[in-house]
C-alpha cells in the first residue's frame, strides 16, 4: 500500500510533469536520494555540514536535533525514545544546498561523527537556491592558503583579561572575503568560546533610535576550536560572501566567552576591506 505522502509526491511530479509538456517544454525530474541515518537514545550522533545550516525538518518529535553551540554547522541528533518508527530529517545549508535523510533507531549506531563533505563533492546534496555558490573544497584551499600566508595587516584587536583578539589579515578571491583572526590566551585561565559572529552594524547610535545590525554567516571556518588553553593561542580562518560597507556603517567581529565575561570586539572599517590581498 502507497503511503498518502508518497502518493500525494507522484501526483505532484506527473502534474509538473504534463504542465510543462502542455506548454512545449522539455521537463527533468530529479530524485533527491535521502542517506540513511541511524540514531540512538543514549548517545548523541554529531552531524557535521560543509555550510552553516539555515533551517531544519524533522519528520517527527521522536527526534531531538540542535545545533551545537558556539557553531552554525554541526547538528547534534537523538532519539527522543527508544525504539522509536522510522522518520525524516530535512536540512538545507547557507549554500542552498538541500539534505534528506531516513532516520532509523539502533543501539549502537555504525558513526556518532559523520561528516558530510564528500556528500557534496559527490554533488549528492540538491540546489535548492537558483544560483551559484562557491563549492567547499574552494573554500577549504583558499583559506588553507590565507593561513598559511604570512603578511599581515595593520593591527586591529581587543583585549581582556589577558585575552586578546586580533584581525590579523583580510584576502578575497573571486566573490569571497577571508578573514583571518587570532586569539591569544595570556591568562592562567582557559578560554571557552560561546560564539563567533560577524555583524553589518551602524557606526554610530542615535539617541532614540534602535541600532541596526545584520548578521553575517561564514560560509566556511578553516581551523575552528572551541576554545583555547590557557597561555596558548590559535588563529582562524573565516570565510564571508564578499561585500562592501557603506561610510556609516562597519563590520563588527563578536567574540563571546563561554561561561565567562571576557566578551571582545572587533570593528572593521571599508577601507580595511577594499585593501584585502588576493589568495595566492
Amino acid at each position: 500500500m502507497i503511503k498518502k505522502s508518497k502518493l500525494s509526491g507522484i501526483v505532484c511530479l506527473l502534474w509538473l510533469a504534463t504542465a510543462a509538456m502542455a506548454l512545449g517544454q522539455d521537463v527533468e525530474l530529479y530524485v533527491i536520494e535521502p542517506f540513511p541515518l541511524q540514531i540512538t537514545y543514549n548517545k548523541t550522533v554529531n552531524v557535521i555540514f560543509p555550510y552553516a545550516i539555515k533551517s531544519v525538518d524533522r519528520g517527527s518529535r521522536d527526534i531531538l536535533a540542535q545545533k551545537a553551540k558556539g557553531v552554525e554547522n554541526i547538528l547534534q541528533l537523538k532519539a527522543a525514545e527508544k525504539n522509536m518508527k522510522q522518520t525524516n530529517l530535512t536540512v538545507v545549508t547557507a549554500d542552498g544546498k538541500l539534505f534528506s535523510f531516513v532516520v532509523d533507531y539502533t543501539e549502537q549506531p555504525t558513526q556518532l561523527n559523520i561528516e558530510l563533505i564528500k556528500v557534496l563533492e559527490n554533488s549528492r546534496g540538491a540546489d535548492a537556491l537558483l544560483e551559484k555558490e562557491p563549492n567547499q573544497q574552494y573554500l577549504k584551499q583558499s583559506a588553507e592558503r590565507v593561513a598559511a600566508d604570512r603578511n599581515k595587516i595593520k593591527r586591529i584587536s581587543d583585549g581582556s583579561g589577558k585575552v586578546r583578539l586580533s584581525l590579523t589579515g583580510v584576502y578575497i578571491d573571486k566573490e569571497v572575503v577571508f578573514y583571518r583572526l587570532r586569539i591569544a590566551n595570556r591568562s592562567n585561565v582557559s578560554y571557552g568560546i560561546e560564539s563567533l559572529r560577524f555583524f553589518i552594524s551602524d557606526k554610530k547610535r542615535v539617541k532614540r533610535v534602535a541600532t541596526q545590525q545584520t548578521e553575517v554567516t561564514p560560509l566556511h571556518v578553516h581551523a575552528q576550536t572551541p576554545g583555547i588553553d590557557a597561555s596558548n593561542e590559535h588563529e582562524m580562518v573565516f570565510a564571508v560572501p564578499k561585500f562592501t560597507i557603506p561610510d556609516a556603517k562597519q563590520l563588527t567581529i563578536q567574540l563571546m566567552e563561554k561561561n565567562g565575561g571576557r566578551h571582545l570586539r572587533l570593528q572593521v572599517q571599508n577601507k580595511t576591506i577594499i585593501k584585502a590581498r588576493p589568495v595566492l
